[in-house]
């Protein structure tokens, strides 16, 4: 039996929606740990396009699927996904962290609202909700899925927290009807309460005799703790976000593997020392269809950052590598990596801790002769040698195998290389 985690090494939308898919063939149960309807995933088979918010995207297969402690949960869009998935004949079998936090009408409204305050200095939130109510988490002030499973309990306490919360909904402006909301949610909480479960106790009854898949949402560069603060999501992509989004023990995870695109992207604010915001940021953007799933907004684009995907394999001990979207490099005259930075007269090769100065580095490029003819393969050997080139370089810089290579969109667009 194997544990896998996938993990994304940029700043999301890496592809992991296709490599779980791939890995969930093999799965007996998938479980998603962290973060919330802000992530999005894109499975393509044949001409149908499957998009997920919140459940984990091996669903499409049959395969018994877990949203964790760790997740933050927007019921009616939990509901959205069951019923999408029934509508195309896929049977759901989906268990709920009882643990789980909610996301509550307020937070959303407080996003919203605070990133119109910050103005230029604004984050570059999905403006779901995620970053309010994983503060309300932290400062104990959480509705959990339990609560809202037992109207008792969640009348209970909403009068408590709005209580607390009444003079910042009057400072805010936001105006909300508590009676409504226990209404609405009350009904969400009778919908999903066949599905809500002890997944701690669940996944660690069968982590030893099962095999089982965690599926990151956004990446590395996003972590709160990691990433490039303060432009990062709320909670932790990292590897280790599994032990407290899901409550397995890290010696219970085989094999990680790191998804990386060919290429950078980025959505929202923040330093992205690769960006490209000319010709070449246009054509990855159009080629690729950098578009976000969640929010639509078109995706910074810029050369493959070494320094930074260094960085995450480090801190995340990848053993395998699925590199995504080569395809999109087809027909480049040139093709370059970041392999360090310049700043100050300085060469570094480490991905520094401050905003202000990744704000400032200077990008040292390796370039590569360019290539055609990836797009659609299916078999390692019938890549253009000087694909193949760049992926071995990808191999030695992060000192990792390569596990699978996307050649494309579909489900079949894949080459798998070392899938144990």
């Amino acid at each position: 039996m194997a544990t896998i985690a996938i993990v994304g090494l940029q700043w999301g939308d890496e592809g992991k929606g296709k490599v779980t898919d791939y890995f969930s063939e093999h799965a007996d149960c998938v479980v998603r740990y962290q973060g919330g309807n802000n992530a999005g995933h894109t499975v393509v088979i044949g001409d149908k396009k499957y998009k997920f918010h919140l459940i984990p995207s091996g669903a499409i297969r049959g395969k018994k699927v877990v949203i964790g402690n760790g997740v933050v949960v927007n019921p009616k869009i939990l509901l959205e996904e069951i019923n999408m998935l029934k509508s195309n004949g896929i049977d759901i079998d989906l268990m709920i962290s009882d643990r789980a936090h909610v996301i509550m009408p307020y937070h959303i409204k407080m996003d919203g609202i605070e990133e119109e305050r910050l103005g230029k200095k604004k984050i570059g939130t999905t403006k779901r909700g995620i970053g309010p109510c994983y503060s309300d988490k932290i400062a104990r002030m959480g509705v959990r899925i339990g609560d809202i499973i037992d109207e008792k309990k969640l009348k209970k306490r909403l009068d408590n927290l709005f209580q607390i919360k009444k003079p910042i909904f009057e400072t805010y402006g936001i105006k909300i009807n508590k009676d409504e909301i226990i209404k609405e949610y009350i009904l969400y909480g009778k919908k999903i309460s066949p599905y809500v479960g002890d997944t701690i106790y669940y996944l660690n009854s069968i982590i030893d005799e099962k095999n089982v898949l965690f599926e990151g949402a956004q990446g590395f560069l996003l972590d709160i703790d990691y990433g490039t603060y303060p432009y990062v999501t709320s909670s932790n992509p990292v590897v280790g976000g599994i032990s407290t989004g899901a409550g397995i023990s890290p010696k219970k995870i085989d094999k990680i593997v790191g998804v990386l695109k060919a290429y950078s992207t980025r959505v929202g604010m923040g330093a992205m020392p690769t960006e490209d915001k000319g010709k070449i940021g246009e054509y990855l953007a159009r080629k690729g269809n950098e578009f976000g799933t969640t929010t639509g907004r078109r995706r910074r684009c810029g050369w493959l950052d070494m320094v930074a995907a260094k960085y995450a394999a480090m801190v995340n001990g990848i053993d395998k590598i699925a590199i995504t979207k080569l395809d999109v490099l087809d027909g480049l005259e040139k093709v370059k990596v970041c392999t360090g930075y310049e700043y100050d007269g300085k060469f570094y090769d480490r991905f520094p801790s401050s905003p202000d100065i990744l704000e400032k580095v200077k990008p040292i490029y390796e370039e590569f002769d360019g290539w055609d003819g990836v797009a659609g393969k299916k078999k390692y050997e019938d890549l253009p040698i000087k694909a193949r080139n760049y992926i071995d370089f990808i191999s030695e810089k992060l000192n990792a195998g390569i596990a699978m290579v996307s050649t494309g969109a579909k489900r079949e667009d894949t080459i798998i290389i070392q899938s144990d």
